[in-house]
């Protein structure tokens, strides 16, 4: 069977999908420390200290499905079909986010929309674009760890055993030519090729998962209280071992346990991850009013951040489904 019809590749790719939502729309309530009640913000913390794992997943799928490949590596076939299939979509996005951060509960503001198009070479345009830049490139290594894993049976393991030992020293502070972050970044794409091929221990995974998830979510309120304003140090980052072993107990689970949902979800689920791509890059479209208006902190963060978190996923989905059935729009959401 062919890796991208593996069916936990879609569950991995719809439930990181929703959970990005979920990032977004907890990032008001976490810096409300303070202002609103204190259980509600710790809800509202602990659930986003609890997510992190979204965007890595997304980083070890591509990693195990592009790394995988068992067909000779053509170089042209990779940069039009792979590489430039996402930037293309991804410069055009910028620039339209660029107009809609213009936009606010007061008018247009032009300037805003230039400056942000000015720094778009070294920042995103609105934030869930940061993603693409630390992801696109990683596709310039690709091509390496695609001959590398097969040329010497060592790499993978040897890699990855440095790249954690960074992870630990980055989530402490120990500075160093480590602290890369494309580097950083990178082990994630063999990470995902590793659990996808190898043999592992499910219980030891979900045991240093659980550990990551509680002491994550512990760090975050703590340093929070102890501080008296929302801190996090880098207890959130993408490039911590808690973050690691998280976004690994969470890949190993759907591939252990995701061929057992019922067929009804399984089509739903392939459904979903068709445009989570989509969902990705349309989620704050939906957003935008929430986050302008404050429409979501007029209630208990137990049922406004799951209802927004509904509504913004589906909305996205739809507009995601609806731009692929035109041929002039399909190729915007790769």
């Amino acid at each position: 069977m062919s890796p991208s019809r593996v069916f936990y590749f879609d569950l991995l790719r719809s439930l990181a999908a929703l959970f990005v939502v979920g990032i977004h729309v907890l990032g008001p309530f976490r810096h409300q420390y303070g202002v609103i009640p204190f259980e509600h913000w710790v809800v509202a913390a602990s659930l986003n200290s609890v997510s992190r794992w979204a965007v890595p997943v997304f980083i070890m799928v591509s990693g195990a499905l592009l790394i995988s490949d068992a067909r000779p590596f053509d170089g042209k076939y990779y940069l039009q079909r792979r590489v430039m299939k996402v930037v293309i979509p991804f410069l055009i996005w910028s620039v339209f986010y660029a107009y809609l951060s213009g936009w606010d509960a007061t008018g247009f503001d032009w300037d805003n929309v230039k400056e942000r198009l000015i720094e778009m070479p070294h920042e995103a345009t609105y934030y869930h674009l940061g993603f693409f830049y630390y992801f696109i490139p990683l596709y310039a290594l690709i091509p390496f760890f695609h001959w590398a894993v097969r040329r010497y049976e060592w790499f993978t393991q040897g890699y990855l055993l440095l790249w954690i030992f960074s992870s630990v020293a980055y989530l402490f502070y120990w500075n160093g030519f480590w602290s890369y972050s494309l580097w950083l970044y990178s082990g994630y794409l063999l990470l995902g090729y590793y659990l996808s091929r190898e043999a592992v221990h499910v219980w030891l995974w979900g045991l240093l998962g659980s550990i990551g998830l509680m002491v994550t979510a512990y760090m975050v309120i703590h340093l929070s209280v102890e501080a008296g304003e929302y801190t996090v140090k880098r207890w959130l980052s993408y490039k911590t071992i808690n973050t690691v072993v998280i976004a690994g107990m969470i890949f190993v689970m759907c591939r252990h346990w995701g061929e057992r949902l019922s067929p009804m979800w399984q089509k739903v689920i392939r459904f979903t991850s068709r445009y989570s791509l989509g969902i990705y890059i349309l989620h704050p479209l939906v957003l935008w009013p929430m986050h302008h208006f404050e429409l979501n902190l007029s209630g208990h963060p137990l049922w406004v951040i799951p209802l927004w978190i509904i509504m913004s996923y589906i909305g996205a989905l739809v507009m995601s489904w609806v731009c692929a059935r035109f041929r002039l729009t399909h190729w915007l959401l790769p």
